[in-house]
């Protein structure tokens, strides 16, 4: 499977938000390391993966509307 990298301005382009939207407000609530993002080599970079971020959007639109906690790892605490 071929991933598509983005940087925080390409990735902005693509899903209509600020960079700086992405950075302070995203990045880490919703578009989690390992998952979303990877910083190559181990430096500041961050390079988004596109299809990830794309999958959990369309997700997130068929999903029936759901009650309870949301948790970090996507899953929902019901109690």
């Amino acid at each position: 499977m071929t991933h598509t990298y983005l940087t925080t301005e390409e990735l902005s382009n693509r899903i209509k938000y600020d960079p700086r939207t992405i950075r302070e407000r995203l990045k880490d609530s919703v578009l989690l390391e390992n998952k979303h993002y990877f910083r190559p080599f181990g430096g500041r970079k961050i390079l988004y993966i596109w299809e990830a971020i794309e999958q959990d959007m369309l997700t997130a639109i068929d999903r029936p509307s759901v009650t309870g906690i949301p948790m970090a790892n996507g899953g929902v605490c019901h109690g």
